[in-house]
C-alpha cells in the first residue's frame, strides 16, 4: 500500500504590513518553503501594504514533510531584500484541521536559531565495565545543512552534551554535508545512571569573527540507552526552542487556505469496482432522471468540495477515454433539469464545474498558444486607459501626451482605440483558433449544442445553444485568463495598476462577448457603451466559429488520445533556459552557462540554440534517473537544476540547467520528474554540487563516482493542469467522499418507505452484486436506484475493510521489527 501525501496552500492576501521603503510603503512577496526548502515564490505586488496574490499551489509529497513556512520579504532593487515576518505550521498543526485552516495570521519576527534543516548520522552506545562507565557517540555525518555564510555554505561541528560533560568534533570547513567519522566519549559517575537526563546534540557553523551560528540539534532521552544501549540512525536536526513570539498583528498578518491530505493507496485491483460503478454511469445509463452512481456521489458531495471532485472525476474519466460521454451525461441532466434557459449552467453544479475543470485539463495548451501574444504585448506597452469618468486620473496621463494638460474626453478617446484594438486582436485570435481547439474539447461542446437544441426548441430560445457553449468557452475559459494571467501561467508576475486596469475592462468586454451581447446596455456601467458597436459586431463571427467548432465528427477525437498533454508530439513545457558548457577549461564557471532555447516532451529533453535552429541536441527521457536542485556555492549562481542520465553501460552524465527564477527552476524540476516518473533506474541519491578540482563542492570526497550525499526527490512534484493521470490517487479522493456520505446513502436509498417514488422509478428487478472474492449477492425485488446504492454502499464497505486490514498488517510489521531487530 503506498502513501500519497498532497499538500494544498494558496496566499490570498496581507493586511498591515511595515512600511521598509523610505517611501513608506513595501513592495511585499512571500517565499514558501516545505523543511526549508524553497517550493514557491509568489509575485512581487509594488508599493502596497494590503498586498493581493491570490496564488495558490499544490504539492505532492509522497515522503511527507514537518513543516509549512510562509516568509513574507520586501523586494529591494538595490541591495539585498528585507525580511518582513514569517509564518510556520507544522505538518500535526494542519493536519488537524480536518477541512484545512481558512484565516488570518499574524506574522512573527525570523529567528535564525529556529531556521535549521537537514538530518546528522549519529551512533549512540552505553558502555559499562568495572573500571568506567561512558557514553560513547559516532557522529558520523550530516546532511542538507542550513547555509549560514555569504558562500552559500557552513563551517560546521558537532558538540555532545550530557550534564556537565561535553565533546566536540573537529570543524570541517565550507560544506553542508560535512563527514566526520569520529568517536567522543563522555565518562559519566555511576549516580548519573540514575539520572533522567537528555543526551544534546548540536551542531554549529564556526565562525572566526562573532558568535557561531546555530545549525540544529538532537536530544534523545537517557532512559533510551538503557533500554536500547546501542542506537544507530539519521536523526533530524529541532531548533533551538526558543518560542515564536507573536507580535500582535506589529508585523502584519497573512489570510491562508492551507489543507493536508493524506492517503494510504491501495492496489489497483481493490479500487476496479468503484470504477466499473463510475463506467457504468456513463456508457449504459437506463434514464436520464434514474439515479447512479455518479448522481449519487454529487449528492453527498459538499459546496466546498465540489471543484475538487469535479477535477478528480474528470481525470478519472479522461484515464478511462470516457470524459465526452461523462460530460454529456451530466449536462443532459442539467439541461433536462433547467426550464429557464437564462439559469442555464449559471450555478456551480458538478456538471458546470466539470465543464470547467475538463477545459483546463485538455485545453491550458490551446489557451496559451490564442491568448499569450496578446497578453505579453498588453503588459509590455503599459497603457493607461480608463473609461470611468469617475476614476480618470489625469497626473496619470503625461506619458500619452507631450502637449501638456491632457483632457478627459482625450484620455477617453485613447482608452477607446487602444481596448477596441487590444478587443479586436482578441476575438480575431478566438475565432480564427478552430483547428488549434483540442478535438476532445470540440467533441464535447458538440454534445452539449445538441442537448440544448433538443430541449429549448422554441424560436425564441435559437440563441441558448450557442450561449450555453460560449457560456464555458469565454465566461469561464478566456476572460478569467485575461483578468489574471499569472493564474493561469500567461505570465510569471501578476499586472500592475495599470495594466490591471486594462485587464479588467478586458474580461468584461469579452465576457459581453461571449452572451452575444445581449445584455448591453441593462448594467450600471454605462461608461463601457463605446465599447458595444465592436461587441455586437463580433457576435456573428462568434458564432460562426461556434458552429466551425462543433462541426467535428466524434471518431476524429476518438483517434486522438484524450489525454494529449503527454503525447510524445506534444510540448509539455518549453523556453529559453541555460545550459552549462562542460566542454573544456573555463576560466569563470558563469561563463559556462550558454543559452539554449528548450523543448520537453514525454520522450525527449531536446535544446538548440534558437526556437528555429535544425540542429536539436536531445537527451532521452526513459535514461533520466533524477532531477535535482543545485546548490548555489557550486556555480555561484541560483536556480540552477541538473538532469541526471544513465547510458547503457551504467554511466551517469549530468546535465546543469539554469533557470532565470525560483518558480520557473520548481516548474522544470516538476515537469520533467512527471514525465520521468515511470523510469525504472531512479537514484536514490545525488550531490547537489559539481565535481571540482578534484572533489565534489557539497560533501568534499575526492572520488567522482562516490554515491550522492543528499536524498533525491523523485516525486515530489507540483500538481497543476499538466499532471499525469494516476487512477488509484484519484479513486481513493472518490472513495473517501463516499465514505463520508455513507449513511447518508443507505437512509435514502435502503431505509426509505415502500410508497416513496420521489428518488427511484417504479419498476422493480432483481440485481446481482459480486464481490471481489467472487461470491454472488442477490438482492431482491429492489428498485433500480436501492440495487445501484446498494451496490455502491458494498462497494464502499469493501475498500474500507481493505484499508483497515492494510493498516492492521503494516503496525504488525512495525511491531515485528522493533520485536525483532
Amino acid at each position: 500500500m503506498a502513501k500519497n501525501t498532497s499538500l494544498y496552500f494558496r496566499i490570498v492576501e496581507g493586511r498591515n504590513l511595515p512600511a521598509k521603503d523610505v517611501s513608506g510603503t513595501s513592495d511585499p512577496y512571500c517565499i514558501v518553503k516545505v523543511d526549508n526548502e524553497v517550493v514557491a515564490r509568489t509575485a512581487t505586488v509594488w508599493k502596497n501594504l494590503n498586498p493581493f496574490w491570490g496564488e495558490e499551489y499544490t504539492l505532492h509529497l509522497p515522503m511527507g514533510f514537518h513543516s509549512l513556512s510562509f516568509h513574507v520579504m520586501d523586494e529591494d532593487t538595490i541591495g539585498h531584500d528585507d525580511v518582513i515576518g514569517k509564518i510556520t505550521l507544522t505538518k500535526e498543526a494542519i493536519g488537524a484541521q480536518a477541512k484545512g485552516l481558512d484565516c488570518w495570521l499574524n506574522l512573527t519576527k525570523v529567528d535564525p536559531d529556529e531556521e535549521v534543516q537537514g538530518e546528522i548520522h549519529l551512533g549512540l552506545e552505553l558502555l559499562k565495565d568495572t573500571e568506567k562507565i561512558s557514553l560513547r557517540c559516532q557522529v558520523i555525518e550530516a546532511r542538507d545543512l542550513a547555509p549560514r555564510d555569504i558562500s552559500g555554505t557552513s563551517d560546521p561541528f558537532t558538540r555532545v552534551i550530557f550534564n556537565n560533560h561535553s565533546a566536540e568534533t573537529s570543524i570541517i570547513k565550507k560544506t553542508r554535508f560535512p563527514h566526520w567519522g569520529e568517536t567522543l566519549e563522555l565518562e559519566l559517575d555511576p549516580e548519573e545512571l540514575r539520572e533522567e537526563g537528555t543526551v544534546t546534540v548540536q551542531v554549529w557553523d564556526w565562525d572566526m569573527v562573532g558568535k557561531n551560528d546555530f545549525l540544529g540539534k538532537v536530544e534523545i532521552p537517557f532512559a533510551c540507552l538503557h533500554k536500547t544501549p546501542q542506537l544507530e540512525g539519521w536523526f533530524r536536526l529541532l531548533p533551538l526552542g526558543n518560542n515564536e513570539v507573536d507580535a500582535g498583528g506589529k508585523l502584519g498578518a497573512l489570510r491562508l487556505k492551507v489543507r493536508l491530505v493524506e492517503d494510504q493507496i491501495l492496489p489497483s485491483m481493490y479500487y476496479q469496482p468503484l470504477i466499473d460503478l463510475l463506467v457504468e454511469s456513463v456508457i449504459s445509463p437506463t434514464e436520464v432522471e434514474d439515479s447512479s452512481a455518479l448522481t449519487m456521489l454529487e449528492e453527498v458531495t459538499t459546496v466546498e468540495s465540489r471543484q475538487d471532485m469535479a477535477m478528480t472525476l474528470v481525470k478519472i474519466y479522461l484515464g478511462q477515454g470516457l470524459v465526452v460521454p461523462f460530460l454529456d451525461y451530466l449536462n443532459t441532466r442539467e439541461v433536462n433539469h433547467t426550464t429557464d434557459p437564462n439559469t442555464l449552467f449559471r450555478s456551480n453544479s458538478l456538471a458546470s464545474k466539470a465543464m470547467e475543470q475538463f477545459m483546463k485539463a485538455v485545453g491550458m495548451l490551446y489557451l496559451h498558444e490564442v491568448l499569450k501574444p496578446i497578453i505579453n504585448r498588453i503588459f509590455d506597452e503599459k497603457k493607461y486607459i480608463e473609461l470611468d469618468p469617475c476614476k480618470i486620473d489625469l497626473n496619470r496621463t503625461r506619458r500619452i501626451s507631450f502637449k501638456g494638460a491632457v483632457s478627459e474626453a482625450e484620455v477617453r478617446d485613447s482608452s477607446v482605440e487602444m481596448l477596441q484594438s487590444y478587443l479586436t486582436s482578441i476575438i480575431e485570435s478566438i475565432v480564427s483558433s478552430v483547428d488549434q481547439c483540442p478535438p476532445v474539447m470540440r467533441v464535447a461542446f458538440k454534445q452539449l449544442h445538441k442537448r440544448v437544441e433538443e430541449q429549448f426548441t422554441e424560436p425564441e430560445n435559437e440563441d441558448v445553444k450557442y450561449l450555453a457553449i460560449s457560456g464555458f468557452f469565454f465566461l469561464r475559459f478566456f476572460a478569467p485568463a485575461i483578468l489574471t494571467p499569472k493564474l493561469f501561467q500567461l505570465r510569471d508576475q501578476h499586472a500592475d495598476t495599470r495594466t490591471s486596469r486594462t485587464l479588467l475592462l478586458l474580461a468584461k468586454a469579452l465576457q459581453s462577448v461571449g452572451n452575444l451581447g445581449l445584455q448591453l446596455g441593462h448594467g450600471k456601467e454605462q461608461w463601457m457603451a463605446p465599447l458595444h458597436p465592436i461587441i455586437l459586431r463580433s457576435v456573428a463571427s462568434v458564432k460562426d466559429f461556434l458552429d466551425k467548432l462543433i462541426d467535428i465528427d466524434h471518431d476524429t477525437a476518438s483517434e486522438v488520445p484524450q489525454r494529449a498533454v503527454f503525447m510524445a508530439s506534444v510540448t509539455v513545457k518549453e523556453g529559453f533556459l541555460h545550459k552549462h558548457k562542460a566542454e573544456g577549461p573555463q576560466l569563470l564557471s558563469r561563463f559556462a552557462f550558454k543559452k539554449r532555447y528548450f523543448w520537453l516532451t514525454s520522450e525527449t529533453l531536446s535544446y538548440a540554440k534558437t526556437p528555429d535552429w535544425q540542429v536539436r541536441s536531445s537527451i532521452p527521457i526513459q535514461c533520466v534517473c533524477a532531477v535535482e536542485r543545485v546548490d548555489e556555492n557550486a556555480f555561484q549562481q541560483q536556480n540552477v537544476m541538473q538532469v541526471i542520465t544513465q547510458d547503457n553501460d551504467g554511466q551517469l552524465h549530468t546535465t546543469y540547467i539554469q533557470c532565470k527564477n525560483v518558480n520557473e527552476l520548481n516548474q522544470w524540476l516538476s515537469a520533467i520528474r512527471k514525465v520521468s516518473i515511470y523510469n525504472e533506474r531512479m537514484l536514490p541519491s545525488f550531490h547537489p554540487g559539481v565535481h571540482r578540482s578534484g572533489k565534489w563542492t557539497c560533501c568534499l570526497q575526492a572520488d567522482r563516482a562516490v554515491a550522492g550525499c543528499s536524498r533525491t526527490h523523485s516525486a515530489v512534484t507540483l500538481g497543476d493542469w499538466s499532471d499525469p493521470l494516476d487512477p488509484d490517487v484519484e479513486t481513493q479522493t472518490i472513495y473517501k467522499q463516499l465514505l463520508q456520505g455513507k449513511d447518508k446513502l443507505r437512509n435514502k436509498y435502503l431505509e426509505m418507505p415502500d410508497d416513496d417514488e420521489t428518488a427511484c422509478n417504479k419498476e422493480k428487478k432483481t440485481n446481482v452484486d459480486v464481490h471481489p472474492d467472487g461470491a454472488e449477492c442477490t438482492v431482491q425485488q429492489m428498485k433500480p436506484c436501492q440495487g445501484i446504492a446498494a451496490r455502491l454502499l458494498v462497494v464502499i464497505e469493501d475498500l474500507e475493510q481493505a484499508h483497515a486490514t492494510f493498516q492492521r498488517r503494516e503496525k504488525e510489521d512495525v511491531t515485528s521489527v522493533i520485536m525483532n531487530p
